[in-house]
């Protein structure tokens, strides 16, 4: 169970895809992981246990039925607690939203989904992924998996723990001032900020609107580049034509 949990993506679907790994059983490893040792971590906010099981095995279905849709198929993965996930609450690691449960799916949730993963759960942040680490917020800080004296370093935190410990092979998190970029050089991960406007943020709580980005952490570049892929495209905005009359044109 131990060696399915540090699979890389790559690794992962590549077994998926030639039926020599099954979505639950690589599902269920994550899980025993997380219920076993994420008490020493704190690197989730919320796990999804019932629902992972059941993603996993309609991806099972899915993919004998007629093959993988994606690389993503099958492949566990969770998010950074600021990204909106319909009937999961979304807290931003804050009291003042201990009970925000949103009704839609971030864009990016929405993405991952689309390609098939199996959602994990919320992964612990900094109090609206600003400030930093702190305990008299709404759950404990998340701490490095190779030194639990250590912070794992930005407000991404606990989803880079949880990558770093084998919990899940991908993660999204946030990038303002290196949230991306920090937890993932402090936990041994790749993590990749993404050129400003090539992920959509719909749906991610906001701290800059002119410096945040919405992006991957996972084990290796190629992990990350598969993350991005499913997640890149932003929204197109279509501007309605105006509805206020034309001016009135006076005659002589």
């Amino acid at each position: 169970m131990t060696e399915l949990a540090f699979l890389t993506i790559a690794e992962a679907s590549r077994l998926i895809a030639k039926r020599e790994l099954s979505p639950v059983e690589l599902t269920e490893a994550c899980l025993r992981r997380i219920e076993t040792l994420d008490s020493q971590l704190d690197s989730f906010v919320t796990v999804t246990a019932d629902r992972a099981r059941a993603e996993a095995k309609a991806a099972e279905a899915a993919i004998m039925a007629s093959g993988p849709r994606s690389r993503l198929h099958g492949i566990p993965y969770c998010l950074k607690d600021i990204f909106d996930t319909a009937g999961i609450r979304t807290t931003a690691m804050s009291k003042l939203l201990t009970d925000n449960v949103p009704t839609r799916d971030s864009h990016c949730q929405e993405k991952l989904a689309a390609a098939g993963g199996v959602l994990l759960g919320k992964n612990a942040t900094w109090e609206f992924a600003h400030g930093g680490p702190s305990w008299d917020i709404l759950f404990s800080p998340a701490r490095n998996p190779w030194d639990r004296s250590c912070s794992p370093a930005g407000s991404s935190s606990g989803s880079a723990a949880a990558v770093a410990a084998g919990f899940s092979p991908a993660t999204l998190g946030s990038d303002t001032g290196g949230s991306i970029r920090g937890p993932a050089a402090a936990c041994g991960i790749a993590g990749l900020k993404p050129t400003y406007g090539l992920v959509s943020r719909r749906g991610v709580l906001p701290n800059c609107f002119s410096q945040d980005h919405a992006g991957p952490l996972a084990w290796t570049t190629e992990d990350v580049a598969i993350l991005l892929q499913a997640i890149a495209g932003a929204i197109r905005r279509i501007r309605a034509r105006p509805t206020w009359p034309s001016p009135t044109i006076r005659q002589r």
